[in-house]
């Protein structure tokens, strides 16, 4: 996701913004800005240590886990939230797997936050641990379905060491298997880090930029 001044963020969330510093324009050798954003603007990864406290933060977690073969998958509507019944084809042995539901199509149209976006249910979450997903990723900028205090679907995924990918523009991504990127800012005790992520052909596969 473009990082810009009209970089959707989840309500209460801090908006990104660039203020110029230094400009060639008014007689500076270079061109500078001062960044400002939350942790978890735009495209990015939640660690453990987003809910856990001790929880393994966002510099300090396993790139082996956030690269590697990957399983988009299209989750068909009209549920806005995906359960055990919605991932029950998800092939055995899938470690990383991304979501395209219809968030997807609703922001290439337009890249904004709406508050009735698709998610995952708690028991939906806790059917992907038990299969053994060791990264899971969605086209929302929060993984929960709904606003509400608890955060059931982060506290099972995180609390068994597996991160979120949020922010991913899954528009123009075919479902298949790929090869994920996926390298966040390594912000020190980070509970959160913004990421550039994309994905690459595999043998026998689709392959496409995120």
């Amino acid at each position: 996701m473009p990082l810009d001044a009209g970089t959707p963020v989840f309500p209460g969330d801090p908006p990104f913004a660039s203020v110029p510093t230094a400009r060639r324009t008014q007689g500076a050798p270079y061109d500078l800005s001062i960044l400002t954003l939350g942790s978890h603007a735009g495209t990015h990864v939640d660690p453990p240590s987003h809910f856990f406290p001790g929880g393994v933060p966002a510099d300090r977690l396993d790139l082996g886990t956030l690269n590697g073969s990957a399983l988009v998958a299209e989750i068909p509507g009209p549920s806005d939230t995906i359960g055990p019944a919605e991932l029950s084809g998800i092939p055995a042995g899938t470690e990383r797997l991304l979501l395209r539901t219809a968030n997807s199509v609703r922001w290439a149209r337009r890249l904004e936050f709406f508050p009735d976006f698709v998610g995952l249910s708690a028991e939906g979450a806790r059917y992907l641990v038990g299969r053994g997903v060791r990264l899971v990723g969605i086209d929302a900028l929060s993984i929960e379905r709904g606003l509400g205090p608890e955060f059931p679907t982060h506290r099972e995924l995180l609390g068994h060491g597996v991160p979120i990918v949020e922010g991913l523009l899954l528009g123009a991504v075919e479902p298949g298997t790929y090869r994920l990127h996926c390298l966040p800012l390594r912000i020190r005790e980070g509970d959160g880090g913004p990421a550039r992520v994309a994905l690459s052909r595999t043998a026998g596969g689709p392959g496409s930029g995120l």
